[in-house]
Order: C-alpha cells, then structure tokens, then sequence
C-alpha cells in the first residue's frame, strides 16, 4: 500500500471566513467546509505564517475555527513571514502601474511568498486578485511557479484535486488561468 503523498497548502483566510459547519446550505460555504474536511482527511498541511495566521483569527468561521484546532494537533506548519520575498515584490511594484491593483495584490502577496517558500500551492476564493497575479506572471517568472485553486469553483475539481496529491498541473499555475478567468 502506497503512503498518502502529504502537500503544504497555504490557505486564504477568505476560505476560512467561507467555510460553513455542517448545515450550511450557502454554495460556497459547503464547498469551503467541504474542501478544508478534505484536507484534514487527506492529510495535507496548513501553511501558517504570523501574518496569514491574524487573517485568519480576524476572518475565521466558527467551523474554520475549530477546523483549525483539529488540524493544529499535526498538520500546522508555523513558518516566518519571508522577508526574501521583498526581492519578488520589487519585481512586481516595477511592472504595475496601477495603484489599485498594487494594494490588492499586496494584501495577498503573504500567501505567494509562503507558496514559494513550501510546495508553491495557494488556496483562495478571491479570483480577482489571482487574475491580477497571473498577468503579472507573464513578466515575473517567480510566480509561474505557484498553483492557485479556488475552492468554490467546482469546474477546478479541488477535492478531487486533493485526492489526487494536489500536484503541480500547468492548468492551475499563475500565468496559464487568465484565459479562463469569468
């Protein structure tokens, strides 16, 4: 029998804000619920940084809640913020011209630098920030290295993407999803 292959996801708090406990009938807070389930059962980990930790204590749901303390017995990986990742950011500041999308990109820029920094997954609802990341990948070579699903679109399989190692698939890597973006 094969050993369950075991990936370090960092999760958005917008997951963790979205997440329902098991009434919930809203879409996106099944799919939110039914997703981190998954990881818990599959036995993925959770990224954890100081910074995406307080999102999370701001954001979470009463489910994501206690979620997060069953996955702290062994699936928790503390890691510092990555300071490394100034250099990555300059880069970026250099090619966006556009204030607006620079402070979006900012508030989420924790997460690709934890990604890079672990198995390069990142996991979160907000698509407009991903389509923001995913043009500037077609300058910013860094960033083609990061997977982003989004847990409530169903077409993107995640679960069954978990199940599956939640491997590295062109389709999913910053610079390859704009062309499917709403």
């Amino acid at each position: 029998m094969s050993a369950k292959v075991s990936k370090r996801l960092v999760i958005d708090a917008s997951v963790a804000r979205a997440s329902g406990g098991k009434d919930a009938i809203y879409p996106t807070s099944k799919n939110c619920r039914d997703f981190l389930q998954a990881v818990l059962e599959i036995c993925h980990h959770l990224v954890m940084t100081p910074h995406i930790r307080n999102e999370w204590k701001n954001h979470e749901s009463k489910f994501a809640k206690s979620w997060l303390a069953m996955v702290a017995r062994k699936k928790l990986e503390y890691c510092p913020d990555f300071s490394a990742s100034d250099e990555l950011w300059k880069k970026i500041e250099g090619i966006t011209a556009n204030d607006k999308e620079l402070e979006a990109m900012l508030k989420d820029f924790c997460l690709i630098a934890a990604a890079l920094a672990t198995d390069k997954t990142v996991i979160s609802l907000d698509d407009k920030v991903r389509a923001l990341f995913d043009r500037v990948a077609e300058r910013v070579g860094e960033l083609r290295n990061v997977v982003w699903v989004n847990p409530d679109k169903l077409e993107e399989q995640p679960i069954e993407w978990l199940r599956n190692g939640a491997e590295i698939e062109s389709n999913r890597l910053l610079g390859n999803w704009c062309d499917r973006s709403p």
